[in-house]
C-alpha cells in the first residue's frame, strides 16, 4: 500500500521534485514525517536532509535537544523518535496551551524567546544542551536574542540550527534585502569571526570565543547551521620533495 502511495506521489512530481524526494529516501526524519499520524508537523521538505546531515551523529546518544517554536507539538514527538531512548527534548513556546505536550522525556517551557532573562533561566535549568533548533517566531529580534543567549551554552561539540531564515527578506518580520539588523546579515558577519585567526587588523577583527568554539557555518536555503568544536590556532606545514 505504502509503495503504491509513493509511486502515485512520484508520478505527480516534476523531475526536480522527484530528485529532491529521492534524496530523502532512507532518511528516518522524512519517513516519519510522511507517515505521521500523531500531532501535526509543518516543515519545508528540504529541511529533512539538513537535519539528518547534522543531527545523525547524536542518534542513540541521549542528547539534550531544545526546540523553540512548537506549533501543534508533532516535531517534539518526531525528535524523540529520531534520537531514541534517553534523549531529553525541551520545547519552548509563548503559547501556554503547549504545556499539554509535556511527557516523561519532553519538557515544555512557556516564555518569550526574545526575553533574555527568560533564556537565562533556560540556561540555569538545563546546564547541558547538545542541539538548539530555532523554529520560533522568526522575527529578527527573536532570532538574534536566542542565538546570543544560547549559542555559547551549547556543549562544545554541539549544533545550533536556525530555520526559516527567509523571513530576513520579509518586511513584516523586520526583514528586507541587505537590511541591517536582520538575522541573515547577522549570520553573514559570523563568517568574519570564524576567519579571525588570519586578521591583520585585530582592532577591527580579533579572535573571540566564537572563533575558538566554531568548526563551521553551513548556509542552506532558509537554514543556517553552526557546528561547534574547540578550535586552537590553525597551523600549516609542508611535506614531500620540492619540484623546482
Amino acid at each position: 500500500m505504502f509503495g503504491r502511495m509513493l509511486s502515485n506521489l512520484f508520478g505527480s512530481m516534476t523531475p526536480t521534485q522527484r530528485a529532491a524526494a529521492a534524496r530523502t529516501r532512507g532518511n528516518p526524519l522524512a519517513e516519519y514525517f510522511r507517515t505521521n499520524q500523531g500531532r501535526a508537523i509543518h516543515k519545508w521538505h528540504h529541511y529533512f536532509e539538513i537535519y539528518h546531515r547534522h543531527f545523525g551523529r547524536f542518534r542513540e546518544r541521549s542528547p539534550v535537544v531544545l526546540e523553540v517554536g512548537l506549533y501543534h507539538g508533532g516535531s517534539l514527538e518526531m525528535w524523540r523518535h529520531y534520537f531514541g531512548p534517553g534523549a531529553q527534548i525541551v520545547g519552548i513556546d509563548i503559547d501556554p496551551r503547549c504545556l499539554e505536550f509535556a511527557d516523561e522525556d519532553i519538557t515544555i517551557l512557556i516564555g518569550d524567546q526574545a526575553d533574555r532573562a527568560f533564556l537565562a533561566q533556560v540556561r540555569e535549568r538545563f546546564p547541558r544542551l547538545d542541539i538548539v533548533i530555532d523554529d520560533g517566531g522568526h522575527r529578527m529580534e527573536q532570532q538574534i536574542a536566542t542565538f546570543e543567549e544560547l549559542f555559547a551554552h551549547v556543549q562544545p561539540c554541539g549544533v545550533y540550527l536556525c530555520e526559516d531564515m527567509h523571513t530576513s527578506l520579509w518586511p513584516d518580520f523586520g526583514g528586507g534585502f541587505r537590511r541591517e539588523g536582520t538575522f541573515l546579515e547577522y549570520s553573514k558577519a559570523l563568517i568574519d569571526r570564524l576567519y579571525a585567526w588570519y586578521s591583520k587588523e585585530p582592532e577591527r577583527l580579533a579572535v573571540d570565543p566564537f572563533t575558538q568554539s566554531t568548526h563551521g557555518i553551513h548556509f542552506y536555503d532558509s537554514v543556517v547551521v553552526i557546528e561547534k568544536r574547540p578550535i586552537s590556532q590553525p597551523h600549516h606545514t609542508a611535506t614531500g620533495k620540492l619540484s623546482f
